[in-house]
């Protein structure tokens, strides 16, 4: 039975993401930070410590400390971040999730968008 409505959220036009990716310990976690603002993929992150990860790798049950990093970025750059993101990170299979943003100040999003306006100079990238 079809539920009406159920499913408005994930068609709707997402302009604005969070992305959560875990780094191995702090200076890892500062310099992708950074590295991120300063291309302007990402807005602002946020470094969480210490945050304990569990997770089954290579057949193994592993219990790790990490720093959680909360990227801020638009749709548009989505792309462009992962592929930074997996540039700059030293694990063979980073985290890389992403979540829309369904609703937020808009002042702090109209921010968002203008720091991560792209390199060309342009309209802030917004995802339209």
């Amino acid at each position: 039975m079809e539920r009406r409505g159920s499913s408005r959220l994930f068609f709707m036009d997402i302009q604005y993401l969070l992305v959560l990716s875990t780094c191995p310990d702090e200076t890892v976690a500062s310099r992708i930070a950074r590295q991120l603002v300063e291309e302007k993929l990402a807005a602002c992150v946020n470094r969480l410590t210490p945050v304990r990860s569990t997770y089954s790798w290579k057949g193994r049950i592993e219990d790790e400390p990490e720093v959680l990093l909360i990227i801020k970025t638009t749709a548009a750059r989505y792309g462009e971040l992962e592929l930074r993101l997996k540039a700059l990170h030293p694990y063979e299979v980073p985290e890389i999730i992403a979540l829309p943003i369904v609703r937020g100040s808009g002042s702090y999003l109209e921010w968002l968008a203008a720091e991560t306006r792209s390199p060309d100079g342009g309209k802030p990238e917004t995802g339209k």
